[in-house]
């Protein structure tokens, strides 16, 4: 047995993978009734949110994979990797490839987060065996992807941003031989309608900005 199966959670790398919060380059699906800036700054809320969460979480390592330049949303305790080029597959890939023991990778789009959420990953025997951790998005993506031992074929070649896309990558890790253990369903933000849902069930920067733009456009 590999000896990467079997670490403890605390010597979990824990990844993030996003963009930087740049109009017109992110959340466009929020456009309209958002302006480009406007869906910038609850992009970068959301990363926040993802990365203070991220942050209070005990690891191994903390892991920004990022695609563009650090701003002042980055908190204190992170590395920082350029994403390679490539289709997400690959870039995905590219970040567990530089892991060298178990990885959770989560991305910028689910601000609702929270350590309760992650904390089975953490548990003493959370990498017990060629174990997979799965955290399913409504929109039949994914929202986390955890890998005992990381290995970059495990999800390169899965095509991204479909409705198959979450089932192709669950049936990759099992037909790999992995013991696939689920996290809960989690609601990307895509959407008006899923930012307005998620803002509505959360606390965060996420929250308090997108209440204020609300408030805007009503105005």
């Amino acid at each position: 047995m590999s000896p990467l199966y079997g670490a403890p959670g605390p010597m979990t790398t824990l990844l993030v993978i996003a963009k930087e919060p740049v109009p017109g380059r992110v959340k466009t699906r929020l456009t309209p009734p958002f302006t480009p800036e406007e869906a910038a700054r609850l992009a970068e809320a959301a990363l926040a949110d993802t990365l203070a969460t991220v942050a209070e979480l005990p690891a191994r390592r903390r892991v920004l994979v990022l695609q563009g330049r650090p701003g002042p949303w980055l908190p204190d305790g992170y590395e920082v990797l350029p994403q390679c080029a490539g289709g997400l597959d690959e870039r995905i890939a590219a970040a567990f490839g530089a892991c060298d023991g178990p990885a959770l990778l989560v991305g910028m789009d689910t601000p609702q987060l929270t350590a309760d959420l992650l904390a089975p990953v953490l548990a003493p025997d959370a990498w017990t065996g060629r174990t997979a951790w799965f955290g399913p998005a409504a929109d039949g993506g994914f929202w986390a992807l955890g890998l005992a031992a990381p290995d970059p074929a495990l999800v390169r070649g899965v095509p991204m941003s479909t409705e198959r896309t979450g089932a192709l990558q669950r049936r990759l890790l099992l037909d790999a031989g992995l013991v696939v253990r689920d996290l809960p369903v989690l609601r990307d933000v895509d959407t008006a309608e899923d930012a307005a849902e998620i803002a509505a069930r959360t606390s965060g920067r996420f929250a308090v900005e997108h209440a204020r733009l609300r408030q805007a456009v009503v105005r």
